[in-house]
């Protein structure tokens, strides 16, 4: 039986990040894979749609262009779909390399394209061949669409982000199921091609896990675009007829019929815990999916699980964090955890909206006391000057302190803008600190020092302020 020290099975953004680090610090490393390399974010996930929505982006630029003083554009017609989705695949070719056999092959790494199956805590069976054993087992075989159990859906046929890409002809009327990101984000991407968009979306507002004053700005922008949004709705049935997909949605206001060419569902992702021998080696999974500690152990102290076969956040940066902590804990002495306090995540819609901690609804929610401070971009002059002033910068800080809770930053460039924030809470840098740094004129950048700005004013209470008018009156004397 051959022997390694890693054995990881999938090859997403968690798996690919545990097999490169085991091989490259000398730990041999088998790769099982039974479908694509690069995992969802490659294939279906973060690099097709984030081309998408470049493509889209240009669109809604020309189509604006006015705005900027610029004549002689022609009304934009909707877009020749194929033709779009012919850059995403190109774009998502461009990135493949990093991720492919041959890459990995000449790091050192053991490539198994085929399916594996846990025998007990150290071997894993592969499809068709041998059995090999491991002194580590990682889990890491991602998730798939979560698909909702309404009547009519499967006969009448639907999309995910798994078969969206592989679309060729723009549909007229598009459906969206699901208010969360990437129901908002495909579903501006494919407004601003030109479809009839329609969102229905079960919360109060869309991206319901954002505050609410997030969550207006990108509403607002929706609502111009034409992408109409119904909120704390569902649908409920799906019927065909002569071609069309009639969807019966419930709304507050009671139910509607909306007739479209394609349903989009974007209702969330189930993790991929099956077919995987998970109870004849003992390992406790649920619906959520594997069940680790903050060092991504299962109870099975030999196997490890990350990415969204774990959670609890799927995002590839949040799998490759955990992949690092695998490393770390699996090769070498001593024991690492998960940093769950700053998590970043960005929703890449336009604006996008950026956020780091906790929101304002998650402190009142545990019953911390915070104090908030707000910069409006409608201030910075770079964002004058760009036409994207929509937007602001937001910091919870502990009541009294400058110790920050959280941030949110909603504008185009807010994922860009981020970083500076959650390293200054990664390091405990209190908001005061952000008011020091000379930052480059004119810069988006000048929004976060201009919220460290108004926590330093905030701090100058009016005593304080009439203590320091009489000593400066003095000074005059």
């Amino acid at each position: 039986m051959e022997r390694y020290n890693l054995i990881v099975l999938g090859a997403g953004s968690g798996g690919l990040t545990v097999a490169a680090g085991g091989a490259l610090a000398g730990a041999r490393v088998a790769l099982v894979e039974k479908h694509r390399m690069g995992g969802d974010c490659l294939n279906y996930g973060c690099v097709p749609s984030k081309a998408l929505l470049r493509a889209a982006k240009v669109a809604q630029t020309i189509r604006t262009a006015s705005s900027y003083g610029i004549r002689g554009v022609a009304p934009l017609a909707a877009q020749d779909l194929e033709a779009v989705m012919d850059y995403v695949r190109r774009a998502r070719a461009s990135v493949a390399p990093h991720d492919s056999v041959e890459r990995f092959t000449a790091l050192g790494v053991e490539v198994h394209l085929t399916a594996g199956r846990l025998q007990s805590a150290h071997e894993v069976r592969l499809d068709g061949g041998p059995t090999i054993w491991g002194r580590h087992i990682v889990l890491a075989t991602g998730s798939r669409p979560r698909v909702p159990d309404l009547s009519g859906l499967r006969e009448a046929g639907f999309l995910t982000n798994e078969s969206v890409f592989d679309c060729q002809r723009l549909p007229a009327r598009l459906l969206v199921i699901g208010g969360g990101p990437l129901g908002a984000e495909l579903g501006q991407a494919f407004a601003r091609l030109g479809s009839r968009v329609t969102i229905v979306s079960g919360a109060e507002h869309i991206l319901p896990r954002e505050d609410g004053d997030a969550a207006a700005v990108l509403a607002a922008r929706f609502g111009g675009e034409g992408v109409t949004v119904l909120d704390r709705a569902r649908a409920v049935r799906v019927d065909r007829r002569d071609g069309v997909k009639s969807v019966t949605v419930r709304t507050p206001k009671g139910e509607q019929a909306i007739d479209v060419e394609e349903i989009l569902v974007a209702a969330g992702r189930r993790a991929n815990a099956e077919d995987l021998g998970l109870e004849q080696a003992g390992v406790v999974f649920d619906e959520q999916g594997v069940r680790i500690d903050r060092t991504c152990r299962t109870n099975v102290p030999s196997i490890w699980a990350v990415g969204d076969v774990a959670g609890p956040y799927q995002f590839t940066h949040w799998a490759n964090h955990q992949a690092r902590i695998v490393i770390r804990n699996t090769l070498f002495p001593g024991s690492r955890s998960c940093d769950f306090d700053t998590v970043p995540w960005t929703t890449f819609t336009d604006p996008e909206i950026a956020r780091v901690g906790l929101s304002e609804a998650e402190a009142r929610e545990r019953g911390v006391a915070y104090d908030v401070f707000t910069t409006p971009f409608e201030d910075n002059d770079r964002a004058l000057c760009d036409g994207e002033s929509d937007g602001f910068v937001k910091v919870l800080t502990r009541k009294g302190s400058a110790a920050i809770l959280g941030a949110a930053i909603v504008h185009a460039q807010a994922g860009e803008l981020l970083a500076e924030l959650v390293l200054a809470k990664k390091h405990r840098l209190g908001l005061s600190k952000l008011s020091s740094p000379i930052h480059v004129y004119p810069t988006l950048a000048e929004a976060n020092r201009a919220v460290g700005d108004a926590y330093l004013l905030g701090r100058l209470s009016p005593p304080m302020k009439r203590v320091l008018t009489r000593v400066f009156a003095w000074l005059r004397r």
